[in-house]
């Protein structure tokens, strides 16, 4: 609040300032080392605050005139404030909520009078220390505000400023006021901002956030499946964004079936089963399981035989250091139950090689080729085995697909002799 900073100001060229004046006794005895509640310290702050606004009008710049923790600030110091910055020039007044104080009730009963007796525009600036930022912004707008500080994600000092994206959508789908703000693109915004600052969004960001129009329980994408506003209050395109259906611990058989079909796979009633299986084992598990989990799931139930000659009903395996690598299984071959052990140069080496035990009575099935895949990141993710196998000069490919990299190793195997006996 010295013209000093308005000449730094109008060396940058500038055209419009935002003078930031404190308004609270707080704030200026902290500030400016005076105390309102005395006479000639009131007058002196009235004094600079106009002298610095009509410095700034006399080199012909727009000025806004703005009080710094006016929510804490006497109303009728305030009110003199404001009367100081407008007889000196000021064009446009901001109320700032600076440490989030406000409350939407309030914030509307301030504008209400305020908005309409200041003698200048007046904005409102919120901070959302109470999380109280944007429905603070909205009832300043109701309250006759003529504008409003936003910021896009929220981003500002401390917990943040009132959202662009939630104000905007809020008034527009709440209020029934067209902002002109081009909607479609306030998604693809909030991701740039949030790379260029480097500061995430939150999965639960209203609007933006990765879990907005994000689908999971089985009972809502059931109904949402009939009719999208059953569990959308808007539509996702609306803010350019995408609907997402997520697979884990409360999908249901709807999820399920509406993920296969954007996948374009086709699935009978018994692999959708077993499918919905696998995917609430994952999810039990805390895992979100991803479109290409859910791929490499299905193609690996839509891999196996539905009437097969070699069945799994047990295994188990030992391992670690100094013990021998040991496995063991329990299988059906042709409805005969065959039980073997073997050891191998570890736990999956070890079950294979007491799957081949077992089947040797249909024949002599050779593993040419073992592959494995994690589809995505984590110690927890789902793993893809792909195995070569072959038996009387014919060879095929079979996979399996689990959390865990053993019994995914005896599905592949297993799916795979289905298809070579």
């Amino acid at each position: 609040m010295r013209t000093s900073d308005i000449d730094l100001a109008l060396e940058c060229n500038v055209d419009s300032v935002h003078l930031v004046v404190p308004s609270s006794n707080l704030h200026i005895q902290t500030k400016l080392n005076k105390d309102i509640t005395i006479l000639s310290d009131r007058e002196d702050v009235l004094q600079m605050a106009g002298a610095v606004a009509e410095y700034a009008k006399s080199h012909g710049l727009i000025v806004e005139f703005s009080a710094e923790d006016a929510s804490r600030a006497d109303f009728k110091f305030l009110r003199e404030l404001y009367a100081s910055g407008v007889s000196h020039g000021a064009d446009r007044l901001c109320f700032c909520d600076t440490v989030g104080m406000l409350t939407p009730e309030k914030t509307f009963n301030i504008f209400s009078e305020l908005a309409f007796s200041a003698g200048a525009p007046v904005s409102i600036h919120c901070h959302n220390d109470f999380g109280l930022a944007t429905a603070n912004t909205v009832a300043a707008f109701r309250g006759g505000a003529s504008e409003g500080h936003v910021t896009i994600n929220g981003i500002g000092e401390r917990s943040g400023n009132a959202s662009l994206e939630e104000v905007v959508v809020q008034l527009e789908h709440l209020y029934g006021v067209d902002t002109g703000i081009q909607t479609q693109n306030l998604y693809k915004v909030s991701r740039l901002v949030s790379r260029l600052t480097n500061l995430t969004v939150a999965p639960n960001k209203a609007l933006v956030g990765g879990n907005s129009f994000t689908h999971e329980a089985g009972i809502h994408v059931h109904d949402l499946v009939k009719n999208t506003a059953s569990y959308e209050p808007i539509s996702p395109e609306f803010v350019g964004r995408t609907r997402r259906v997520v697979l884990g611990k409360h999908a249901g058989a709807s999820s399920i079936e509406l993920a296969l079909k954007d996948l374009h796979l086709e699935a009978n009633a018994a692999q959708k089963e077993e499918i919905f299986k696998r995917v609430k084992e994952m999810g039990d598990l805390g895992v979100h399981v991803t479109d290409a989990d859910l791929q490499t799931i299905a193609e690996s139930v839509l891999d196996m035989h539905s009437n097969p000659t070699v069945k799994l009903k047990a295994f188990s395996t030992v391992s670690g250091r100094p013990s021998i690598p040991m496995a063991s299984v329990i299988l059906e071959v042709n409805g005969k139950e065959e039980i073997c052990v073997d050891t191998g140069n570890g736990p999956v080496d070890a079950a294979i090689r007491s799957i081949q035990r077992a089947v040797s009575s249909v024949g002599d099935i050779v593993l040419e080729e073992y592959h494995v895949d994690s589809i995505t990141g984590g110690t927890d993710a789902l793993v893809e085995v792909t195995v070569k196998m072959s038996k009387d000069g014919q060879t095929i490919t079979a996979r399996g697909a689990r959390t865990d990299i053993i019994e995914a190793s005896v599905e592949a195997v297993i799916n795979g002799m289905n298809r070579l006996v």
